[in-house]
């Protein structure tokens, strides 16, 4: 296409070479101008950023002298600030700093280069204030100042802006030192040298006065939005101290990686792209896991978005594990509901690939385990908190053509012969007991009461012999009563991880060691490891039915001096009772060896329920509740009888006995990691009245009379 030749006649062009001429010239005189009254105009701003900080933020902001050096360079000395009523958060002996033109045009200041000498920045907590508490002032302020719901895609925008902004395109920083004092309890101080030279990254950090050096290497593409980082140390791992001191954890590696590739608008979601890598990782934590913990070869290539309300790893991200790899799918809503999302998806790989990606140290009972086949994994969670009662949850791992080969540290299917188990009790083995026929109190599973065997596993795990493990149901019923309550008051845990945990795993209550618990219980399960009848066999003969009690054979000569097939109703109820907290069972009598009254609607609850699925005749009169004595040798053991039970606040609604079944006064990890049914219990003694003739109007009475008695106590103290 030929471009049609366009006449412009001179005398134009000659306006227009004097307009552009008297424009240039303005510009120039305007230039000069502002050039001559420059150092004026830097002294108003900075008194008036000054004045600002004080009055806004209680920072005293001192600055020995300010200048220009060159058009667009600022040079300043002895720059200080300190919080009012504060530690002196930052003292600088000379900063350079010069800025773009270009960009001030739009009102954006990108920094050109910055030269630093000798400075500190000293972070400082005592007690509960930190000499960085005004940064909660502008916190409080910006929210009150902010109009209608905040656009998080928009604020992750800005603030990556202006990160990627005050990243100069050269830098010379020497002997800038970052210091941390925790309540004098744990202090840190990185002593810092960094270079950025064409966008090339050197650094050298002195960390504590020469525990050890650091470097930070990499390459800084600000303008591109592209920046990529290597952590490393010299001649040793790189170690963070403050862990150690402080939390009692280490955390160490040989290399970190991090990359930012990509960050922009993805329709209304912001999008940042990156990766992250980490070789020879080193975690030891004692609720993690007893021993340290090492992870070869780790990657996560990330897509984060953040939408209008919402945070989310998208499920396009991927992680690595040595050969093995996962998508997972993490989002956070905001508002109007606060929405939680976890989907993990392990298409179908190598079965022995995803076993060697295990971290080291990670499983201990496992480690050597040779597999052949494949293996799927999905994992799908999602709860809103306005409607906890409709958590979804989903968990599938699926083998394809799956074998085990060879055992790792534990032979898996040791329990189908006799074995010796060793109970423990706060993290001391008590005694060696034989689960076989060479054991007097050992009881093959033929010769166990069924009113036992139907009691036990209606309480315990009412599906044992159709699930493979674990029940969902369950699970996703606990998550939303734990989420309820804020705490964990329900557990989800079937028989086979009560055996797994206590057969072949060490008493560590860690994390570790209940994701050990939930493996293993797959492997058993789903390769037909030990059969479901010889499991409950020695389920009933290892478990704990009392102070130093294990087993129904001991558990039925203690208590009723009878064998396990002579066990009535009434008796397998009641043991079933007390195997949440088997150390209060001697508490659950009264003077006379009955059962207390309060025990009575359980007896009854359960009963109803045994006898709705045809496990025993319906019976109005409490299924054997008046029937259960302790047998006269224990009765002169039992205490006085001095607090009366409510028994109406049993509540007889929903699909499982409302019996308390963890501890509720230990901390999350206990709970989780099975503290609940191990607790000594014998120090909170609950008794009731040992006369049973009374009437309910009189038990009534004394009821409210207990309640008055307490409230006025309450009231005094």
């Amino acid at each position: 296409m030929r471009i049609p030749k366009i006449n412009i006649p001179k005398k134009y062009l000659k306006i227009g070479a004097w307009v552009l001429g008297v424009f240039l010239i303005v510009c120039m005189a305007l230039g000069a101008v502002a050039y001559s009254k420059r150092e004026a105009l830097l002294k108003k701003m900075m008194a008036k950023a000054i004045a600002k900080a004080d009055k806004d933020y209680g920072l005293d902001i001192k600055i020995g002298s300010a200048g220009f050096a060159g058009l667009s360079t600022v040079k300043m000395t002895q720059i200080s600030v300190v919080p009012k009523d504060r530690d002196t958060l930052s003292h600088i002996e000379e900063l350079s700093i010069g800025v773009k033109l270009f960009p001030l045009i739009f009102g954006n200041v990108k920094l050109s280069e910055v030269k630093l000498r000798d400075g500190f920045v000293s972070i400082v907590l005592k007690d509960s204030i930190t000499n960085i508490d005004f940064l909660l002032k502008r916190k409080k302020k910006d929210n009150t100042e902010a109009k209608g719901k905040a656009d998080l895609s928009e604020i992750a925008s800005n603030i990556l802006n202006q990160v990627l902004y005050k990243i100069p395109d050269d830098m010379d920083m020497k002997n800038m030192v970052l210091k941390f004092n925790d309540n004098d309890t744990a202090k840190l101080s990185f002593a810092t040298t960094a270079i950025i030279d064409g966008g090339d990254l050197k650094s050298s950090i002195n960390v504590n006065n020469g525990e050890s050096t650091w470097h930070v290497d990499g390459l800084v593409k600000p303008g591109k939005r592209k920046l990529s980082f290597t952590a490393y140390a010299d001649g040793k791992k790189l170690e963070l101290p403050y862990l150690n001191n402080k939390l009692h954890a280490k955390l160490s590696f040989d290399t970190l990686q991090t990359e930012l590739k990509d960050a922009g608008y993805s329709g209304d979601d912001f999008k940042i792209s990156g990766s992250w890598s980490v070789k020879n990782m080193l975690i030891n934590q004692p609720r993690i896991a007893s021993k340290d913990i090492i992870v070869q070869s780790a990657k996560l290539d990330a897509d984060v978005l953040v939408g209008k309300n919402y945070v989310a790893l998208d499920s396009s991200s991927t992680a690595f594990l040595k050969n093995a790899s996962i998508h997972p799918f993490i989002k956070y809503t905001l508002s109007p509901n606060k929405i939680y999302e976890l989907k993990l998806n392990a298409e179908e790989q190598d079965a022995q690939s995803v076993f060697d990606a295990f971290p080291q140290g990670l499983f201990e009972s496992l480690e050597g385990l040779k597999v052949k086949g494949k293996i799927k994994y999905n994992l799908n969670f999602y709860l809103d908190s306005k409607l906890p009662d409709s958590v979804r949850f989903s968990s599938t791992l699926t083998p394809v053509d799956f074998k085990i080969l060879q055992w790792g540290k534990t032979n898996l299917q040791k329990i189908n012969s006799p074995f010796v188990y060793t109970p423990y009790e706060y993290g001391k083995p008590m005694r060696d007991i034989t689960i076989g026929p060479s054991n007097s109190n050992f009881t093959p599973l033929t010769s166990i009461s069924s009113n036992f065997k139907n009691a036990v596993l209606t309480a315990e795990d009412p599906s044992f012999f159709t699930h493979n493990g674990f029940v969902e149901e369950s699970i996703r019923k606990s998550i939303a009563v734990n989420y309820k309550e804020k705490k964990f008051k329900r557990g989800g845990s079937t028989i086979s991880m009560q055996l797994v945990k206590n057969v072949y795993l060490s008493r560590q209550k860690t994390l570790a060691r209940k994701a050990e618990e939930i493996l293993i219980v797959w492997l058993i399960e789903h390769n037909h490891l030990v059969s479901k009848q010889r499991m409950l066999e020695v389920y009933f003969n290892i478990m704990e039915l009392g102070q130093n009690i294990y087993g129904i054979g001991e558990a039925s000569r203690y208590y009723f001096g009878k064998q396990p097939a002579d066990l009535t109703i009434g008796e397998g109820i009641f043991l079933a009772n007390i195997v949440p907290k088997p150390k209060a069972a001697m508490y659950k009598f009264a003077g006379d060896g009955g059962l207390k009254p309060y025990l009575f609607n359980y007896f009854r609850y359960m009963g109803n329920i045994m006898a709705r699925r045809g496990l025993t005749p319906a019976d109005t009169s409490g299924y054997g509740f008046y029937n259960v004595r302790l047998r006269e040798g224990l009765r002169k053991y039992l205490t006085p009888d001095t607090v009366a039970i409510d028994t109406n606040a049993f509540d007889e609604d929903g699909d499982v006995a409302p019996v308390v079944m963890q501890d509720q006064n230990k901390n999350l990890f206990d709970r989780l990691f099975g503290g609940g049914s191990k607790k000594d219990t014998t120090s909170k003694q609950i008794t009731s009245p040992a006369d049973t003739t009374k009437s309910k109007k009189q038990l009534r009475q004394e009821r409210r009379e207990q309640r008055k008695k307490e409230r006025e106590q309450e009231d005094g103290g």
